[in-house]
């Protein structure tokens, strides 16, 4: 798969290093006509590829339906980071009490053995390895990785998590920068994103889902069944679930107030010697650091330097977008100078106001999810079980979720971006103390 390809136009997919190194996948029609299902998804990055394909894999006819092309947003654009867990749920014991606290961290162990079996039982070639390494920069981060690690043993994580001082943390990343860390062998990882969806996506297909591309839902008329339009056709269902996150726009304006897309960007170096490898990256783990505009990073398949940020809440792509994230990467790896960017790219991760994946329903036959703030690839497989286990009348897990409140960003549309903006400016300095 590394013979890169010709970069593909917009309208496509973005001009990104998965893109270019993406499987052969069949591209799928645009609907035309009109249809009925059991249930319609709409969307096709990770929460409505597995919600189809959950669906399906318990006999439901599904129609999915996404405006451009499979894992198209943020799913196909991230930075590849199996990060499991579902947001911090302790904060919501009054409202969910100890028993749904247990449940929602269970359900983000559970989230990475999905995507275990998944890739296993469909043989899905998307670079799955595993191997987590989130990097102190400063003392009082090594305390909270300490904290972080009791608490995580304390509640049942099966996953044992390794704490590592200055020396050890170079047998993983060897920049002057971290001075410890916190391993996860086996919990956590990383992986080739678009090519874990396209696969989940040929698997639903050849299970009887019907998949149409370049299909963008443009209205919803509710009711006893659910018909939702494209320009060109319409599908009639029983249920209907939104999975389209940060790019929905305002198709539903009450779930639009919830959600505020983040722009994250990503560059990928040329392919990097086995010298150089052994110098900052000697073992092949995943790598975050846990400030506020943080950077994450990785090896690809082929040896790249994958490295992303610049979380911002502007929304705004920077203008030397390569230029910009190459002065981060060298602060990082000044070994690295010199070395050609290949790839740069951004996406759209969707922010809730309290980090937590907004799940719920806006009538009886009316399912959505969104808000991963950035942590989607592993919870976007949990939320995608939570809603086929509802749908199919088992919603104990969905209940508990859906009994968090989610709150609307202030100001409107018109200030709410500015006024997060200042907010994360609070959190940049904080972290610099």
């Amino acid at each position: 798969m590394f013979g890169l390809k010709k970069t593909v136009t917009e309208k496509e997919h973005t001009s990104s290093y998965y893109a270019a190194t993406a499987n052969d996948t069949s591209h799928y029609p645009k609907l035309e006509g009109n249809k009925k299902a059991d249930v319609v998804v709409i969307g096709g990055g990770f929460s409505g590829v597995n919600t189809a394909l959950e669906l399906v894999e318990k006999g439901f006819s599904v129609v999915l339906l996404e405006a451009k092309r499979i894992a198209w947003g943020a799913t196909g654009r991230n930075g590849g980071q199996i990060i499991c867990g579902i947001g911090d749920p302790d904060k919501f014991s009054r409202t969910i009490g100890k028993k749904g606290v247990t449940a929602i961290y269970d359900m983000g162990y559970e989230a990475g053995d999905i995507i275990r079996e998944r890739v296993a039982k469909y043989t899905i070639d998307c670079d799955l390895k595993w191997g987590y390494c989130d990097v102190a920069i400063k003392p009082r981060h090594m305390k909270e990785f300490a904290q972080w690690q009791a608490h995580s043993k304390k509640n049942g994580n099966p996953h044992q998590l390794q704490l590592l001082d200055e020396k050890e943390v170079k047998q993983f990343v060897n920049s002057d920068n971290y001075i410890g860390g916190l391993f996860n062998p086996t919990g956590n990882g990383h992986v080739h994103p678009l090519n874990l969806c396209a696969g989940e996506a040929h698997a639903a297909n050849e299970l009887g889902v019907e998949i149409f591309e370049q299909s963008k839902v443009i209205n919803i008329e509710h009711g006893s069944r659910v018909t939702v339009h494209t320009d060109c056709g319409s599908v009639n269902a029983k249920y209907v679930v939104l999975c389209g996150n940060a790019y929905m726009g305002e198709l539903v304006p009450k779930l639009a107030k919830k959600i505020l897309p983040s722009n994250s960007s990503v560059i990928a170096t040329a392919p990097l010697s086995s010298e150089i490898i052994n110098t900052i990256m000697p073992a092949d783990v995943a790598v975050c650091d846990p400030r506020t505009a943080l950077d994450y990073f990785r090896l690809s398949a082929d040896k790249r330097l994958l490295f992303g940020g610049l979380s911002n809440y502007t929304g705004l792509e920077p203008k030397d977008l390569k230029g910009t994230m190459a002065t981060k990467m060298l602060k990082v790896f000044p070994e690295l100078k010199g070395i050609n960017i290949d790839f740069g790219w951004s996406g759209q991760m969707g922010i809730g106001l309290n980090r937590m994946p907004q799940l719920g329903k806006l009538a009886d036959n009316v399912f959505y999810v969104q808000a991963y703030s950035g942590h989607g690839v592993a919870p976007t497989h949990m939320m995608a079980r939570v809603i086929a286990e509802a749908i199919d009348g088992k919603s104990e897990r969905f209940d508990i979720l859906a009994k968090i409140h989610h709150y609307s960003f202030p100001g409107g549309k018109l200030f709410r971006r500015p006024a997060l903006a200042i907010g994360m400016m609070y959190y940049k300095i904080l972290d610099e103390l």
